[in-house]
Formats: C-alpha cells, structure tokens, sequence
C-alpha cells in the first residue's frame, strides 16, 4: 500500500481528498500546514506528497524548497495540489522540483487519484 501525505489547510478539501484516496487503496497521513508537513515526514517516508501552496505558517513553496533540499526526503516525488493557477506559481513549483502541478478547480478526486496512480508507478 502506497503512502501519502496529504498537506491542506481548508478541512473539507482534506476530508474529501483523504477518504477518496483511502478508498482508493492508499495509506493515507494528513498535515494541515507547512511545519506539520515537515514534522511528520521525518517519520513517515511517504512515497508521495500531495501539497496545498497557501497555507499557513509555512507555504508549500517553502516546503518543497526543503523537502527538495534534505538527503532524507529529496528523492520523494511532491505534487502540488492549489487553487493558484497562474503560469508563474506552476513555473515555479516545477522549477523547486514539483513532480506536477494539479489546479483543484480543474481537476475531479478521481483524476486526481488517476493521475497520483501514474506517478506512482
């Protein structure tokens, strides 16, 4: 069973995207801000992170500049999950090392479950 740590802040996107992804055979952790998120990785070896970018505390830019930048965690594939959709937030991410960039808006959980089963392969 395939790990995921999920990063959201708003709990009813947490809550829909964790039961789905559970449902979908994943074993599933949930952080709900940036200095969780980082907490529990060191413990947790997810095989994936599913990171919000507006959070509080820490933003999933910082984040993944530092789950990028760590030994521990650099080789863990890191999707970002946001409702920013502007080319410069996407360049961005991908340029810190984001495996992809998924607008929520755009996207259904089960394309989003889909598209995290192709990367996971």
């Amino acid at each position: 069973m395939k790990k995921i740590l999920l990063v959201e802040d708003d709990v009813f996107m947490l809550e829909l995207l964790s039961e789905k992804l559970r449902k979908s055979g994943f074993d599933v952790s949930v952080a709900t801000n940036g200095e969780e998120c980082l907490k529990i990785l060191e413990s947790l070896k997810p095989d994936l992170v599913l990171l919000d970018v507006v959070m509080p505390k820490l933003d999933g830019f910082d984040v993944l500049r530092r789950i990028k930048s760590s030994q521990d965690s650099s080789s863990v594939p890191v999707v970002i999950l946001s409702n920013l959709g502007q080319k410069e937030e996407i360049e961005r991410a991908m340029s810190l090392g984001a495996k992809d960039y998924i607008i929520k808006a755009n996207f259904t959980t089960k394309e989003i479950v889909e598209k995290l089963n192709s990367i996971l392969k």
